[in-house]
């Protein structure tokens, strides 16, 4: 691990109190907590700019009974086979259903088909979650 180094920042203080109240109980301190965002940063940067493979999940939860709605999601996974490694299916209620979709490949193209998929009538909510080694490795 490289030398700390150590820095000042000016901040509002009720924005600081709300952020020490979402990470209560998960970081042992403020710095930790800074230390996670800026890499999460700097890998979301790092997917954009870069041509590098990375691994996530797309979490999507959607209506079931919106017609001929999975078969659009599964055309598209089944048209980017090489992206869709593997996936998680849970009936939420009688409507809805979760899906978990770990996927593999280029950021640039993750993202178009993701978003594509998340854009689909019927579907709820969708996010598309990735890293990279470089990222697991800092």
């Amino acid at each position: 691990m490289s030398e700390l180094k150590r820095f000042g920042v000016s901040i509002e203080e009720n924005l600081l109190q709300r952020f020490d109240q979402v990470n209560a109980g998960i970081y042992d301190n403020r710095s930790e907590a800074i230390r996670d965002l800026i890499r999460e940063r700097i890998i979301e940067a790092e997917n954009e700019a870069e041509e590098e493979t990375v691994v996530g999940t797309l979490t999507v939860i959607y209506n079931h009974h919106k017609k001929g709605l999975t078969d659009k999601m599964n055309q598209l996974q089944h048209d980017y086979h090489c992206l869709f490694k593997s996936n998680l299916h849970l009936h939420l209620d009688s409507e809805f259903c979760l899906e978990v979709i770990v996927v593999e490949g280029r950021y640039y193209k993750l993202k178009e088909i993701s978003s594509r998929i998340i854009a689909l009538k019927g579907v709820k909510h969708g996010k598309l979650t990735v890293t990279n080694l470089k990222g697991v490795k800092n």
